[in-house]
């Protein structure tokens, strides 16, 4: 390998070293917005009390005695503010109460119809930094109706704030958080109740809250390595492999680990870059990411790599490019990583689109704090961590793969096909029931006939009946009427899968009349699109359990289509901080949300189950 590659590499590695060593720096040094450092949210618990909670950053502690309150259109008793800790004040020559970490306030009111909430606060920074007193506001509905959640205006200092002293109640053992509202544009109809339990999100958001990197980074990419294996991730380990089979039998183990690197630095990159541009804007990128355009282009781009595999072309970058990387750094294999680089950023689509939890909650972050440095410094580091498979892949292939000849010729073919497999599975979302079986059909039937041919050759042989069997599946599935690529022959079984039964909502104004009249009873708000991967998992397999139907038995299923992606579909996205799909909304008999149950991502049964307790 020439010293250019691990000139050019090291390059990359110190850059992006730097960055995240810069954004360390401003985390440390620098002084957090009061927003940010002070986190406010108010909800009505009950029809007579009002809870306004304070997330505090570490680092930062707020006063007792200079919280005040108002309210237009109901009437507040005295609230009921925890005890703080007392010491000794430079800034204020005198004992005085803080809480640190979070603070929980209590408010009896009296009234029956909307009323605004206003609250004034004070805090400082452990560091020496003392804020002028902050007012929010917030909407919330008195005498039982469903209040709104919290929205924070601009920091000003208060005018004739009416200051309200009361008695002390037992401070909270953990401030009660709503789920993630960012701003006044999401203000929603059901603020969270409490939960006695943090959820994935919840814990997400303290961390980055936090501001600390040596924190962040470390918990961002096992988070990353905790995604590498689902099923967006996945497609990019042929993408690589293929790469590297291409290089031919002589690879030395650096050379795949090289390779791989620059594969998943260019994945990382862009994938980072989508990440804060799509917090930026304020709402996801996985529509744009998932037209038939986009998808459909990635998919030739897939066939195209695999007619390579199957030897019709070499597939490499332009002749002039190539020469010009060459003549820089005296060496081709340069000009090949640079094209391995380039291929890595393209894959960053196929991982863009996927909304899981450690993503939203970097992406809720950057929108409702514009920290593009520590915002981008997490998804960067979850990159690394979905990319860590990807690297073990090339450093094992190096020596695992077999030395040229025909069973190399097979391992080629075979990465063609996977290739094949996944531009398929690209598409599979903008595809008809029968075009699937169909292609899936001809796929396997292909390369298992291709498999079967070699007669005397019994492990070919019986891998040849392995693709072959479920191929012809797929082709009996379709002339017995089945439509389903997963259970082909269920028609034939007279076993159809009974899928829940959804109402669709359409607008936020539908959705706010269906949770003030439900009955009495639960519901779920299922967030769904045509191009959403997960969301056809947990419709094929998690929706259909037989469990999961008895728990939702007495719930209202309401389903937001938001594959077209017009702007009903991101207003209702934006009602409930979502960058994309798949996410699940749940709320209580009051039409409520209930606190720490979002489910962000694909779940299985058991696991969508235990998320589904909260709903009692």
């Amino acid at each position: 390998m020439s010293h250019s590659a691990f000139r050019w590499l090291a390059g990359v590695f110190l850059l992006l070293a730097g960055l995240v060593l810069a954004a360390g720096a401003r985390a440390d040094d620098d002084f957090l917005d009061p927003q940010v450092a002070f986190k406010f949210s108010a909800r009505m618990d009950g029809p007579k009390t009002a809870v306004v909670s304070y997330v505090i950053a570490d680092g930062y502690y707020m006063y007792r005695e200079r919280f005040s309150f108002k309210a237009q259109g109901a009437t507040l008793g005295a609230p009921q503010i925890p005890a703080g800790k007392v010491h000794f004040d430079e800034n204020f020559g005198k004992d005085v109460e803080t809480y640190h970490h979070g603070v929980t306030i209590r408010i009896p009111v009296e009234g029956n119809r909307p009323f605004t909430l206003t609250v004034t606060g004070q805090g400082c920074a452990d560091k020496g930094l003392c804020y002028p007193p902050q007012e929010a506001s917030a909407q919330l509905v008195a005498g039982g109706g469903a209040g709104a959640a919290a929205l924070q205006t601009a920091p000003t200092a208060p005018g004739s704030a009416n200051d309200s002293t009361g008695g002390t109640a037992p401070a909270s053992a953990a401030p009660q958080a709503s789920a993630p509202a960012p701003s006044a544009a999401l203000a929603q109809a059901a603020a969270p109740a409490a939960a006695p339990t943090q959820s994935e999100l919840s814990g997400i958001s303290s961390i980055l809250q936090g501001g600390r990197m040596l924190a962040i980074v470390p918990a961002f990419i096992l988070l990353g390595l905790g995604l590498a294996f689902t099923p967006c991730v996945l497609p990019m380990v042929p993408i690589l492999s293929s790469i590297i089979v291409g290089e031919g039998g002589q690879m030395r183990k650096a050379r795949g680990f090289v390779l791989s690197l620059s594969y998943s630095l260019g994945m990382a990159i862009v994938y980072t870059l989508l990440g804060v541009a799509a917090g930026l804007v304020g709402e996801g990128l996985s529509a744009a990411l998932q037209n038939p355009w986009v998808l459909g282009g990635f998919a030739l781009l897939m066939v195209a790599m695999a007619m390579s595999m199957f030897g019709f072309y070499e597939l490499q970058m332009p002749a002039a490019l190539q020469t010009r990387l060459a003549g820089a750094s005296g060496r081709q294999k340069s000009g090949k990583l640079a094209g391995v680089f380039a291929m890595g950023a393209i894959s960053a689509l196929i991982v863009g689109p996927c909304v899981a939890a450690p993503l939203a909650g970097a992406l809720v972050y950057i929108s409702q704090t514009r920290d593009v440095l520590i915002g981008g410094a997490a998804l960067f580091s979850m990159a690394i961590g979905m990319s860590i498979p990807l690297i073990l892949v090339g450093v094992s292939a190096g020596s695992l793969l077999p030395r040229a000849g025909m069973w190399m010729e097979s391992v080629k073919i075979f990465f063609g096909v996977l290739m094949l497999a996944m531009a398929l599975w690209m598409v599979t979302p903008l595809l008809p029931a029968v075009a699937q079986m169909l292609l899936w059909a001809t796929l396997l039937l292909g390369y298992g006939s291709w498999l079967l041919r070699r007669k005397g050759n019994w492990a070919s042989m019986a891998a040849g009946l392995v693709f072959a069997v479920p191929g012809a599946m797929q082709v009996v599935g379709v002339a017995s009427g089945g439509r389903d690529a997963l259970d082909p022959l269920a028609e034939l079984r007279g076993s159809q899968v009974q899928h829940l039964v959804f109402q669709r909502v359409k607008s936020v104004d539908q959705l706010d009349a269906i949770l003030a009249n439900t009955g009495g009873k639960t519901v779920m708000l299922d967030f769904y699109a045509d191009w959403c991967v997960s969301c056809k998992e947990m419709e094929r397999l998690t929706f259909p359990d037989a469990r999961v139907k008895e728990k939702l038995a007495n719930t209202i299923l309401l389903q937001a289509d938001v594959t077209a992606n017009d702007d009903a579909d991101k207003a209702l996205l934006k009602r409930f901080a979502l960058f994309g799909p798949p996410g699940i909304i749940l709320f209580d008999h009051n039409g409520k949300e209930i606190a720490d149950s979002r489910v962000i991502g694909y779940q299985d049964a058991n696991k969508f189950l235990r998320s589904l307790q909260k709903l009692n």
